[in-house]
Order: C-alpha cells, then sequence, then structure tokens
C-alpha cells in the first residue's frame, strides 16, 4: 500500500485554530481542482510513492505528534484514510487539509477536519459537496478563501443560512494574498458581528511566501 508524496516537511503550523504548533506536513501529490489563487501548483502532479511505512519512518524524524495531511487533495488517494487511522493508532494528532469538494465521512473522525468552501473566486464554486456541511463535527474547523467583497457575501450567507447546523464547528475566514487585505476582512467581520475566526497565514508572515516546505 502506498501513496504518492509530494514533500514530507516539519514546520511551524500556518492555519487554523492550531496555527503557531511546531506540525509535520505530509503533502500529498494530486488535486481535481483548480483555484484562481493556488499557491501549491507544484503539487498537482510533482511527487514519489512511498508506502505507508516509509511515511511513518520520516514522521518519527521529529519529536512531534502534530501531523497535518494536505496536497493538492489528500483524499483523491483511497490510502489516505488508512494513513490517517494508522497515525492516529500511533497517537499523532492529525489535521487532514481538504478541499470540501469530496466526501469527508471516509475519514476517520478521530481526525480535525480542516475542510474549504470553494467561494466564487476560486472559480471553483460549483464543486463544493455542501452535504460536507452536515458531515462535520464540533472537532472539525470551516475555512473560506476571501478574495473581494462578493466572497465575503456568498460566505456570510452560508454561515448565516447553516450555522445552526455546524454545531460549534470552529469557521475561519483567511484573505487571499494581494487581493484582500486583512484590516479590511476585519472591519466586515466586526460590521456583521460574524462569530468566526479571521485567519492570517502565519507561515507567509514568518518566511518568504515563495518559500517551499515551510
Amino acid at each position: 500500500m502506498a501513496l504518492v508524496v509530494n514533500e514530507i516537511f516539519y514546520s511551524i503550523q500556518g492555519e487554523s485554530t492550531y496555527a503557531g504548533l511546531p506540525c509535520i506536513f505530509v503533502r500529498l501529490t494530486g488535486c481535481n481542482l483548480r483555484c484562481t489563487y493556488c499557491d501549491t501548483r507544484y503539487a498537482f502532479d510533482q511527487g514519489r510513492p512511498m508506502t505507508l511505512e516509509q511515511i511513518e519512518h520520516q514522521l518519527r524524524l521529529h519529536r512531534c505528534s502534530l501531523v497535518e495531511i494536505t496536497g493538492g487533495e489528500p483524499l483523491l488517494q483511497e490510502e489516505t484514510p488508512e494513513l490517517v487511522r494508522r497515525l492516529l493508532d500511533c497517537g499523532y494528532r492529525v489535521l487532514l487539509e481538504t478541499n470540501g469538494s469530496l466526501d469527508i465521512s471516509q475519514v476517520d473522525s478521530r481526525c480535525i477536519r480542516i475542510m474549504d468552501l470553494k467561494c466564487p473566486s476560486s472559480g471553483e464554486v460549483e464543486q463544493n459537496d455542501l452535504e460536507n456541511l452536515h458531515r462535520l463535527t464540533p472537532a472539525d474547523e470551516i475555512k473560506f478563501v476571501l478574495g473581494d467583497r462578493h466572497d465575503y457575501e456568498w460566505a456570510r450567507e452560508i454561515i448565516r443560512r447553516v450555522g445552526p447546523a455546524l454545531r460549534g464547528t470552529t469557521i475561519l475566514l483567511s484573505a487571499i494574498a494581494n487581493k484582500l487585505d486583512h484590516a479590511t476582512l476585519a472591519r466586515w467581520i466586526l460590521e456583521d458581528s460574524l462569530e468566526v475566526r479571521l485567519q492570517a497565514q502565519l507561515h507567509k508572515i514568518i518566511w518568504d511566501p515563495n518559500t517551499r516546505g515551510v
């Protein structure tokens, strides 16, 4: 059993409520979407096969209990749920970053699923699997990446319409770099009294935004 892995690296978690914590990232190859703002296009097809045992060996090189499985879109590879389960059984706290187009219920419920909902400016809004909103748990997180006011209003409508069904799931709003500034997004959130978390990409503040493996 093997997965195609783009890269494995140890860094500071830059997003979600786990931002700031040391984390090992396993970036898998392949994605079924082509978002306009994508900053990991190199993960579309670059990578090499690794067995689950080889991946686990790489993780053990670091004294860190937090692991994020990301991409690309990790759920495109059918072995991903098994990798998640094995890591959980080994005592890791596992985050899964997913683009929201595929059924997240295939992932072990002990995993913290960080799920995007694609906004209009992504060019992929039609690919959202909205049934995933009913598959989230309070431990999971949902992220909207916003490029303009239209994206914000679209996200605000979704949040207001389905908010009660999210059952306490953390909602993250993130601004696309060079498209929307954080101060503007913060003002909109405050004006509408939205119960969400404003997210900045911490790793792009610490390091050059174009640096890989951080």
